[in-house]
């Protein structure tokens, strides 16, 4: 019987669900309801890369060599160290009789469910990738469940730009949402010039904010954002210093934001944005190294009445939202091109030395 959320491909320990397995079983047989993928790329989660290329000081066949020992142990990307995964894009291999995800072989995909979950087996040692960014080249295969999740890529986009978008889209999707229940907002996205940090802000606007204002760590970054326009200001402060992080965002607002949107991939920035947010305001955590303990403990501290919400990465529509985004705001669509093309440079570099 092959259970709809995977409980049959858990190895141990019993009971728990993919996710928090310690061993899923990657085999390629498919049952009744499941799907197999032919994988072609997978796309790390921002913070199990940098975790992983600090501990191995940016020494990219180490870096490799511990995500393949991960999947051969685990049968699943999922760091240890900060439980995030990532997703992937592939193509349809085989069909179970009753899959009700509506794809067919020859689909060529993205995974909107995490390779936390997602049984995964590696049959090119990762050949073609050097260990410095955080999308894999990869050969070998996938599997998805009933209740899994994925999008046919887009004729229109290139696979590894689509890919980019897709891996975040449960950030702007949501951020619309909670923006969409203020009355002309005030909306701070911590670490606005990354991937998720640059389509929250576009949704922001676009659902209505009063004002945005992307803040960011280094000048750079701040040029960068500052130069393609998606928020209408940008704030230098360093995300983890709580009483600098909510100067910035005052400054910059004209008062504390009524929507925070945490995108950064580094600990401890929990207290800066609650200490930036009004009172009645939300912060949106999308980052998974934040702490939920410090945010809970760190809210009841400094008695701030704010919501607090964890970005799950799924919300209805998200993929085509995302995608939408992009393909109609030029700043974003360039924020991400300057992205792949930086990645590009280094990988030549990288395969050069």
């Amino acid at each position: 019987m092959t259970s709809p959320v995977g409980l049959h491909r858990v190895i141990e320990p019993a009971g728990v669900l993919p996710q928090a397995a310690l061993r899923l079983d990657n085999s390629a047989e498919i049952g009744a309801n499941e799907v197999r993928i032919a994988i072609e790329r997978l796309n790390l989660d921002a913070a199990s890369f940098r975790q992983l290329a600090t501990k191995h000081a940016h020494n990219g066949s180490a870096v490799r060599a511990e995500v393949l020992d991960i999947v051969r142990t685990r049968g699943k990307m999922q760091n240890p160290i900060t439980g995030s995964g990532g997703m992937l894009i592939g193509t349809v291999d085989e069909v179970g009789p009753r899959s009700p995800l509506g794809l067919k072989s020859g689909d060529r995909v993205a995974t909107l469910v995490s390779l936390t979950l997602t049984p995964l087996a590696i049959t090119d040692d990762l050949a073609g990738w050097d260990g410095t960014s955080e999308q894999v080249p990869a050969a070998g295969h996938a599997i998805l469940f009933a209740r899994s999740i994925a999008a046919v890529l887009p004729d229109d986009l290139d696979p590894e730009l689509a890919l980019a978008v897709l891996d975040v889209c449960g950030a702007p999707a949501l951020t619309a949402r909670v923006v969409g229940r203020y009355a002309d907002p005030k909306v701070a996205v911590i670490g606005g010039a990354g991937k998720s940090g640059s389509l929250s802000l576009a949704a922001a606007r676009r659902a209505g904010a009063a004002r945005t204002v992307g803040v960011v760590p280094v000048p750079a970054e701040a040029d960068r954002l500052a130069s393609v326009g998606v928020a209408d200001a940008v704030a230098l402060a360093d995300a983890r210093d709580p009483v600098a992080l909510a100067a910035a965002v005052t400054s910059a607002l004209g008062g504390p934001a009524d929507v925070t949107v945490v995108c950064v991939d580094v600990p401890g920035c929990e207290h800066g944005a609650i200490l930036a947010t009004a009172d009645g305001g939300t912060v949106i955590f999308f980052s998974m190294a934040t702490s939920f303990a410090a945010a809970a403990l760190g809210a009841e501290g400094l008695a701030a009445d704010v919501t607090m919400l964890i970005g799950n990465g799924f919300v209805p529509g998200h993929a085509e939202y995302a995608l939408s985004l992009l393909r109609t705001d030029v700043g974003v669509r360039a924020l991400f091109d300057a992205r792949l093309a930086a990645e590009a440079r280094g990988a030549a570099k990288a395969k050069a030395d």
